[in-house]
């Protein structure tokens, strides 16, 4: 048996008491949908902290790119995603009863990187580089905005900032203890790094796929543009891909047998709503 060094383990009790006292936990921010998403979370960082960081981060983007005349360039494009968006944004309601109501913002970036990301609160942005260099179709850039909504739905960010606050935390409570001062923390900044700069863990990619395939499908979108979607991100990024086992995010491989089953799973939803937006 493994003798427990008494002093670190109170120090250890001490920090997880402090980090629990910030906010709630175990936290379910989504009904499980179709597609079966149940996990709960720790939240130490309120919803309202994370909202008000991301669209401070989002107007803090947004600033830049019009400084550098990168902001909605081509108008066409922007109506294209736009309308896309309008489509899969009352969807969210199947997931979470507040979301329909948020104050989505939909924004395209003059880029040449395959990218697109959604700040928490509904704040999206895409960059022309993946439309144009994939050769997007509707419901491919549906699949994709369907993820990145799923993000901010399961306030993925959220969860994320919530961890580096428990280690800032932790920092902080055993900086008492040792004398070695305080940590701080700026939310537009936190908003910022857990949304564009930190990789997401395979678990936040798994469940925004999965929530992603259900709102597109819901929307009148085919969900298996998922599977293609991928599949021309693959050979886009052949040569530089990380294996599974060394990356934070699913092989290309495991993503598309997912999908697939996921896709077919909401098949019948994209079926009935096909009627409906046709």
């Amino acid at each position: 048996m493994i003798k427990l060094n008494q002093k670190p383990f109170f120090i250890s009790a001490t920090i997880l008491l402090a980090a629990s006292s910030l906010s709630g936990c175990g936290t379910a921010t989504t009904q499980k949908g179709t597609v079966g998403i149940e996990r709960t979370q720790l939240m130490l960082v309120s919803e309202e902290q994370i909202m008000q960081g991301g669209k401070a981060a989002y107007a803090e983007v947004l600033g830049k790119a019009k400084e550098e005349k990168t902001l909605n360039t081509n108008p066409k494009l922007t109506k294209r995603v736009r309308l896309i968006a309008d489509r899969l944004i009352p969807q969210t309601g199947v997931f979470r009863a507040d979301a329909p109501k948020w104050d989505w913002e939909v924004n395209v970036l003059e880029s040449e990187q395959l990218n697109a990301w959604c700040m928490p609160g509904g704040k999206i942005a895409f960059y022309t580089g993946i439309i144009e260099k994939l050769n997007l179709t509707d419901a491919e850039i549906a699949a994709i905005m369907g993820h990145e909504m799923a993000h901010a739905l399961r306030e993925h960010s959220r969860e994320r900032a919530s961890q580096q606050v428990a280690q800032q935390t932790g920092l902080a409570v055993l900086g008492a203890v040792t004398g070695m001062g305080q940590v701080g923390m700026d939310l537009t900044s936190l908003a910022m790094n857990v949304t564009l700069t930190l990789p997401n863990s395979r678990t936040h990619e798994t469940e925004s796929d999965r929530i992603g395939v259900e709102l597109a499908a819901r929307a009148g979108y085919d969900p298996y543009a998922a599977i293609s979607l991928w599949q021309k991100m693959g050979k886009a990024t052949e040569g530089g891909k990380t294996p599974e086992l060394l990356s934070t995010h699913p092989s290309h491989d495991s993503r598309i047998q997912d999908l697939q089953k996921y896709a077919k799973k909401v098949e019948p939803l994209y079926l009935a709503a096909k009627k409906q937006f046709k």
